[in-house]
Order: C-alpha cells, then structure tokens, then sequence
C-alpha cells in the first residue's frame, strides 16, 4: 500500500515522521495499551469492533500520550522552569505526571467545578493545582499569568503539534494490533486525539476512514464540518464532560480535509454504551470514552448505507476517570 504523500508537515505541522519519533521519545514511559474484542458487541453492531483501551493507560487516559511527548521534547532550559497547562480533566493529570516524571513543576490550572477524580488525579501526581472560574477566558488569563510569573512552557490541552504528535500514536499502535481495520471512530472535542489518528492512520492507510463521534449537546465539529469552517457554541451541556472544548486553528484544518464524517448522539446513547463497556467488556469508561461505542451502535450509523463497508472498526475509549462514589453508596447503602 502507497504511502498518503499529501500528509506533510507543511500543510499540517504534523507528519507521520513526527508521530514515529514520537512514538520512540514516549516509549519508556507510557504503556502499549491492549485492544479488547467481544463477540456480543459484533453481534450488536453487526461487525467486528476492536477497542482500543486507553482507559488502561498511565493517568487513565490517552492524555499521557501526548504530554508525554512534549515535556520530553523539551530542552533543559525549558524543562527546568516547568510547564504550565488548563484543563479541566485528563490533560491536567497527564500533564502532572509527565511532568513529575522528568522532575519539573507542573502549574495546573484547573475550573472550579472540575469533577472530584480528576482533581485528586493531578494531586496524585504532584501537580501545583490553581483554581479558575469555569470559563475558557478564564482558565486561558490565568494560564498566561502563571506563564509571565515563572516561565513555565505552556502545554496547550491539543492545540500544540507536540501534542498531536502524541496523540497520533494511538493509531500505530491500533494499526499494528489489528492491521485489518478499515474504520477508526474516535471522541472529538478540541481534536488533538483524532487529529494524531487521522494523521497517522491515512498516512499508513489512505483508503481507511475516519470517523468522529460527538455528543448532541456538544456538536461544535459537526456544525463546523457541515460549515467549512469553525463554529464555537455559546454553550454545552452534555454528560460527556471531556467533549466540550472547540477546534483549535491546527486541529480544524485536520478534521476538514482528513476526518470522512461526524456521528453526533444523545446522552442517553452514551450511558447505554457506557454499561455495555462495564457488562460486557469489563471496562471502566467515562462518559467521553464510551462514546465511540455508542456511535457505532447508533441509528445514524447503522442504517446508513455510507458505512455499509465499514466491517472491521477500531473504536478508541479514550479514557475511563469518573467519579464512582455514587456507584459504591449504592452498594453499600451509606
């Protein structure tokens, strides 16, 4: 199979020569995650899935990835002043162990109503955690403040090629594990994720498709996609709480060209598949995670004719950090 030669680091910023060397640089640390199949879930798709399990990666999230690459991409100049980064969630703690690893300081800004887990993560992880209002402008402001007070590099949550970089691991791996996979369904939200896997997967394979999958209330890439160009929504609401970021100016030109479609679906359809990851797969997945699932079990998906030769999907869980209180009070009744 010819390489995909229209993938280079001139029209994107990112190649799949800067994933490989991303893949080498990340290597020590993070784990090969595994790649999961069940004969119940084919049977319910009516294909052959093959789960990507980065629920089961250092930090519990893909977000290691990533990180991972840019920390250790930088020189020691950089590194000694630390990193600074927003977010509210996996990136955060992904960030904080990346950064505890090559023993820097990590800034850690984080919004106020951020869920429990993901602020003990970064906690775990030696984070110096800065509380913000939830508001992008917000948690952007006092990035930049820490940033002029220390000079600590920003690591951007996906707007950053080093991350992307990372990010487009996942898809050598998945490739390499499961090489008769002719559809990839990945979460979006800011799109560093399917941004990495787009790139590196239509460089290995131009023929194979795809696709991202979106929650209703979130559906910011859908609007842009059918637009030609990014649209921001005022407000989300979704119980996909990792999914509610915009396209960034390196990951909308990506998406554009290189991501075939966008498969929104409700919330309920997301809690349907979260179940289905915990019964039948074992897994544990948060609500951004369980999504790929639910779109390939959707009636968008299912009963349209485009997606009839999609017969082996790769589906990555993305991440599986959620707050279980409420699940061990029903158990145990306090």
């Amino acid at each position: 199979m010819e390489p995909n030669s229209e993938i280079t680091k001139e029209k994107y910023g990112v190649d799949i020569s800067s994933i490989r060397e991303a893949q080498v640089r990340i290597d020590p640390y993070i784990k090969k995650t595994p790649v999961f199949t069940s004969g119940t879930l084919n049977d319910m798709s009516r294909r052959k899935l093959f789960f990507k399990c980065e629920s089961f990666q250092k930090g519990g999230a893909f977000k290691f990835r990533g990180a991972c690459n840019a920390i250790f991409s930088l020189n020691k100049d950089q590194a000694d002043k630390g990193v600074v980064t927003h977010s509210s969630g996996n990136h955060a703690a992904a960030v904080a162990l990346a950064a505890d690893l090559r023993h820097i300081p990590a800034y850690v800004v984080i919004p106020n109503n951020a869920p429990n887990c993901k602020i003990q993560n970064v906690i775990r992880y030696s984070g110096h955690i800065i509380y913000s209002q939830p508001a992008l402008q917000s948690r952007e402001s006092t990035a930049t403040k820490i940033v002029q007070e220390t000079g600590a590099v920003l690591i951007h949550p996906y707007n950053d090629v080093r991350i992307i970089s990372g990010q487009g691991t996942i898809a050598l791996e998945l490739l390499e594990q499961a090489p008769k996979i002719d559809t990839i369904i990945v979460p979006i939200s800011g799109g560093g994720l399917i941004s990495g896997v787009a790139l590196a997967a239509k460089s290995i394979n131009p023929s194979i498709r795809i696709v991202a999958a979106e929650p209703c209330g979130a559906n910011d890439a859908a609007l842009s996609k059918a637009a030609g160009e990014i649209v921001t929504l005022p407000e989300t609401n979704t119980i996909a709480d990792g999914l509610q970021a915009s396209l960034g100016s390196l990951t909308w030109p990506v998406i554009r060209d290189l991501v075939d479609a966008v498969i929104t679906v409700e919330d309920q359809e997301i809690v349907e598949a979260m179940k289905l990851c915990y019964e039948v797969l074992k897994v544990v997945v948060e609500p951004s995670g369980a999504i790929g699932l639910a779109a390939v079990l959707s009636d968008s998906f299912q009963n349209n004719p485009a997606w009839k030769d999609s017969n082996h999907i790769g589906i990555v869980l993305s991440g599986g950090n959620l707050d279980l209180g409420v699940l061990w009070d029903s158990i145990f009744g306090s």
